[in-house]
Order: structure tokens, then sequence, then C-alpha cells
């Protein structure tokens, strides 16, 4: 199986308890539904900032990461799957963008 990185863009930071229980629940339930495929949650993300060799170069560019997670799949197909149901995307507050990930030291 390979590795997948989820990407996710949007959503937003719940501003109340019930808010917060719901939103957590939802990753729960996420989380149980991808199992032992579920290889790390992940976070939400905040600061960021474009890095060149030469330095900070300042705001990043793009649609902005609002967190990660990383799944095992047994094809890009099952990891869009595991994909549309994570809860920003299922919710419709967020999209989420999928890496194939490799293992360079079996290189």
């Amino acid at each position: 199986m390979a590795s997948y990185l989820l990407l996710y863009h949007g959503g937003g930071m719940p501003e109340t308890d019930e808010q917060k229980a719901a939103v957590m629940a939802a990753w729960d339930a996420w989380a149980k539904q991808a199992g032992d495929n579920l290889v790390d949650m992940g976070n939400p993300t905040s600061n960021s900032t474009a890095v060149t060799k030469d330095g900070a170069a300042g705001a990043v560019t793009g649609n902005p990461v609002t967190g990660y997670s990383v799944i095992k799949a047994e094809s890009m197909d099952d990891a869009v799957k595991a994909a549309q149901m994570v809860p920003v995307v299922a919710d419709g507050t967020g999209s989420c963008d999928v890496y194939e990930t490799f293992d360079v030291a079996g290189m």
C-alpha cells in the first residue's frame, strides 16, 4: 500500500463549544472509518510563509493549506474516496489535494 498526503484547504475553526464538539465528532468518525489506514491524523495549520534559498520570501501564494493528514491506500482512486469523506470536504466548507508519497530510502 502506498502512503498519501492529504492537504486541506478551507474549513474553519468552530466558534462555540457545541460546534467544537460536532467538528471533533466528525473527525473522530472519519478516523474510525479510515482505521489502520490512517498513518497520521494530522493537524490544522496556522501561520505560514514562503521560503526561498535567500530566506523568507513572504506570503504563501495560491490556495493556503489549512491542515493535513497521511493515509495508506491501495490506489490514488481509493485515496480520493477517503479524501471525499474528510469532514471539511464532506460538509462543503473546504477541499483536499491528494499526493502520493514514496519511500526515498527504498529507492
